[in-house]
């Protein structure tokens, strides 16, 4: 790695840097692969918007590569990286018989599962990362909105800042809160019960906000957990891109992992702003969960007293 590329580690994963010449290094090597997947002279080349464009200037410098104005003209599908795969999945299925390439995994050493690359074309001249700020400034021209007026200037950064807290989870382990006391519970053996625990997530369909309060019930068995560490469960799993279905599921497995009761029960309430504010707006609705283990789910006396106390 050459001393200008850099490496910066979140909680989320590793932030890489990479300069213009571990990008031309790259592109060599990828050219050297591309000469090779054609029988033409000439490799016609897509690249994909907006990061394999980049790529594909590149790649012009050092192979006998034109530019396709469309993947059905290519011979070769060309990115910068592979995100999520959501996009490598799409072009492969229309277009199954061109090879797709990027870019990241042709650097030295490759792009790992868990880096964010940023890329020449990406940064300012101070440095800055703009590959992500720019994503939040082209929703707002595609809404219809100036990016440039005062009171939007400084809207693309908060919002990554807001976006940082509200996905907080992804970069934490649940089983790391759960603080366990395996003498505490003095032999108590009934339920113990927080309730109306407030929770704060985001709808993976729509990315809308949806909200509410937790019940969350167990029954020790020799062991009792902090009452904050149950708020803290809920709230990693919440801080996600979610469903309430999943993170219901999730708490009453990460306890049941964590303490091994003989039971545990969570009842999820929440209002979900993709329903109230577009589609079929309906204001006011309220969605209910439940998740039960154990004695909350094979004894009915358990069960009620669950239920009651979740009212």
């Amino acid at each position: 790695m050459d001393k200008i590329e850099t490496k910066v580690v979140t909680d989320s994963g590793t932030i890489r840097n990479v300069s213009n010449e571990a990008c031309l290094r790259a592109a060599k090597r990828m050219a050297d692969v591309l000469t090779t997947l054609s029988v033409r002279n000439e490799v016609l080349i897509y690249g994909i918007p907006r990061g394999g464009i980049p790529v594909a200037y590149l790649l012009q410098k050092f192979a006998c590569i034109n530019l396709a104005n469309s993947p059905e003209q290519a011979d070769v599908i060309v990115d910068d990286v592979i995100g999520t795969g959501a996009t490598r999945t799409r072009y492969q299925a229309e277009y199954p018989s061109k090879p797709f390439l990027t870019l990241g995994n042709y650097f030295d050493p490759p792009k790992s599962d868990d880096e964010w690359m940023v890329f020449p074309w990406e940064r300012t001249e101070d440095g800055h990362d703009e590959s992500a700020t720019d994503i939040v400034t082209r929703l707002l021209d595609y809404v219809g909105e100036d990016a440039s007026r005062e009171g939007l200037k400084e809207t693309p950064k908060r919002v990554l800042k807001a976006w940082s807290e509200w996905t907080a989870g992804y970069g934490q382990d649940p089983a790391d809160v759960m603080k366990v006391f395996a003498d505490g519970a003095e032999s108590y053996d009934e339920m113990v019960t927080v309730k109306n625990i407030p929770f704060y997530s985001m709808c993976e369909h729509h990315m809308a906000p949806f909200f509410g309060t937790a019940t969350i019930s167990y029954l020790p068995d020799k062991k009792v957990i902090g009452l904050s560490k149950l708020s803290r469960v809920l709230q990693i799993f919440s801080r996600r891109l979610q469903v309430q279905e999943r993170i219901t599921t999730q708490v009453v497995q990460a306890l049941q992992d964590g303490l091994n009761p003989l039971g545990v029960g969570v009842l999820l309430k929440a209002r979900h702003l993709c329903m109230e504010s577009r589609g079929i707006s309906q204001q006011g609705s309220e969605t209910i969960t439940t998740g039960l283990r154990g004695k909350f789910l094979t004894d009915p006396e358990v069960r009620a007293e669950f239920l009651a106390a979740a009212k």
